[in-house]
């Protein structure tokens, strides 16, 4: 298995990679690094290299970026969700080293500090100039109480500051138990001596610093962004400084990225400008990339995904529970691809027993991979089933069904405008195994080669199964046999349903022999292992 390492690692994370068995690390750089994409099943990536749409392209047995950091920026999360490729981060490994920067520029800001470095080595000594303010009794505002957030709070109390937050999305007694007033954002604006942001990129906060906020803010506020320069309209910044209503503002993070020569913010008075280096410690280098090989080792040995931004997430304690029931879903899901109606429009997912009480989203994702597989060309998985489906203007809805005592099992129904087809199967000593087709029980393991036939229920259709297959030269490895209880209507025959496993492969020639017995009404071959 080729893991490409794309950029500079910590040699603690590259030597943990390389004592992988089965692994073959590749170590690159990003000039160079796209030469080793062709058969590379791994990428890790830090910021410098972009991971775009034609970069996937060239990497058709990709199945893993694992980015070591915590944006994921720099890699475009829809096209390499479409390529069915897991992207995980490492939110949270530099969140000291940010939350250090973050009062390192609050410092130099107070205190004026490049400035008076830059007189006294101009050979000048300007103390009256440089009068500076306490950090102590001064209001904080964070905006965003993630990992980030949190530990800027915990430093920001060591200087005796006032501290209050805006989240829409914490939990209150999480700020609670940091001693943080929870507020709106304009009311944070209000009240602030220095707003700190520590948020996503997302629609919502995009420019969320800009001409109306500054306006709500003190007079003399100062803004530090160790964040996304997109959070900042730069424009309605450089004025605000330029006017004294923003008295200083320590800029870690920039739109574009590196700002180019001349830029006129750069021209601001006040501005502390770093080059994007919060995180660049190096405690959180080795942390991250140590981090990333972790996560990424997980997944490649284990299918565990940890801090997957592109793919439902779940504890690993509970993906141990589960495991056996994602198999179960993606073979179930091809079963019922191979013997459903045609053109589909929904697919509806009931999950019954104990796994009903469970995170169900990644069983859903692989139901939904097995049913597509069959109809694309491109790879349906856990990472784009919902994706595809949707593209294909799939219905998808689960029910949950915890019923006391009942066996632990998933059914896909497959609805189309005439009919509707439903399969159910369980986990059966550690096997995936069908349960029933249509409400029959029929019981069979979800491998190898299937035959799978309805049939009037009559005399003589088994003796007329096993004397084609014996004739053309095909070994009988298992046979399985179902019907309905009642007749679907009155006057109306009992169906039967037969799974025979079989050891060699079946032309359309013995398929069309097994349907010329006039009780058979289908014979299908189905492949439920792929």
């Amino acid at each position: 298995m080729k893991i490409l390492v794309a950029e500079p690692m910590s040699p603690a994370a590259l030597d943990l990679l390389r004592r992988q068995p089965g692994f073959e690390v590749i170590e690159s750089n990003p000039k160079e690094y796209e030469q080793h994409l062709g058969d590379c099943e791994a990428m890790l990536v830090r910021s410098a290299v972009k991971v775009k749409a034609e970069t996937l392209a060239k990497a058709p047995r990709l199945r893993v970026i694992g980015r070591a950091g915590v944006g994921v920026d720099n890699v475009d999360l829809a096209a390499a969700t479409s390529a069915g490729v897991l992207v995980m981060n490492t939110p949270g490994g530099n969140a000291v080293s940010v939350a250090e920067h973050t009062l390192a520029l609050m410092l130099a800001l107070a205190r004026m500090i490049p400035e008076a470095n830059a007189s006294t080595r101009a050979g000048k000594w300007e103390k009256k100039k440089f009068l500076g303010n306490e950090l102590r009794g001064k209001t904080l505002g964070i905006v965003g109480l993630g990992n980030i957030g949190q530990e800027v709070v915990r430093r920001a109390r060591g200087f005796e500051m006032r501290v209050i937050a805006s989240d829409p999305y914490v939990n209150p007694v999480t700020a609670a138990d940091l001693g943080v007033e929870l507020l709106p954002f304009d009311k944070l604006a209000a009240q602030s001596d220095y707003i700190s942001l520590h948020v996503a990129l997302t629609p919502e906060t995009r420019r969320m610093i800009n001409a109306q906020s500054i306006a709500r803010m003190k007079p003399g506020v100062r803004i530090i962004n160790c964040a996304r320069g997109e959070l900042i309209d730069q424009d309605a910044l450089r004025e605000a400084l330029v006017s004294g209503k923003v008295a200083g503002a320590g800029l870690d993070v920039f739109s574009p990225e590196p700002l180019p020569e001349g830029h006129p913010l750069l021209s601001a008075p006040n501005l502390i400008a770093t080059p994007h280096i919060a995180g660049s410690t190096e405690e959180a280098q080795e942390i991250v990339g140590i981090r990333i090989v972790e996560q990424l080792v997980e997944y490649l040995l284990h299918g565990i995904a940890i801090n997957a931004v592109n793919m439902p997430a779940v504890a690993p304690e509970q993906y141990r529970a589960i495991s056996p029931y994602i198999e179960l879903a993606e073979r179930l899901g091809r079963f019922a691809a191979f013997v459903a109606p045609d053109n589909p429009q929904a697919v509806r997912i009931t999950y019954r027993g104990r796994i009903a009480d469970l995170n169900t989203n990644l069983l859903r994702n692989s139901a939904l991979a097995g049913v597509l597989s069959r109809s694309l060309a491109a790879r349906a998985n856990l990472v784009n089933a919902m994706q595809l489906a949707s593209q294909r203007n799939l219905t998808v809805t689960e029910a949950h069904q915890p019923r006391g005592g009942a066996t632990d099992s998933i059914q896909i129904e497959i609805i189309a405008p005439a009919s509707a087809t439903s399969v159910t199967g369980g986990v059966i000593m550690d096997k995936p195994r069908l349960l029933s087709i249509d409400g029959i029980p029929v019981e069979i393991t979800l491998a190898g080669r299937l035959i799978y036939m309805r049939n009037i229920d009559v005399p003589g259709v088994i003796g007329h199964v096993g004397g084609i297959l014996g004739r053309n030269q095909i070994n009988i490895a298992n046979f399985s046999l179902g019907r309905q209880e009642a007749p679907p209507a009155q006057g109306k025959p009992l169906e039967a349903v037969a799974l025979v496993e079989v050891d060699t492969p079946v032309s359309e020639a013995v398929l069309s022999q097994l349907c010329g017995h006039p009780a058979v009404r289908l014979a299908v071959i189905v492949e439920p292992g792929g």
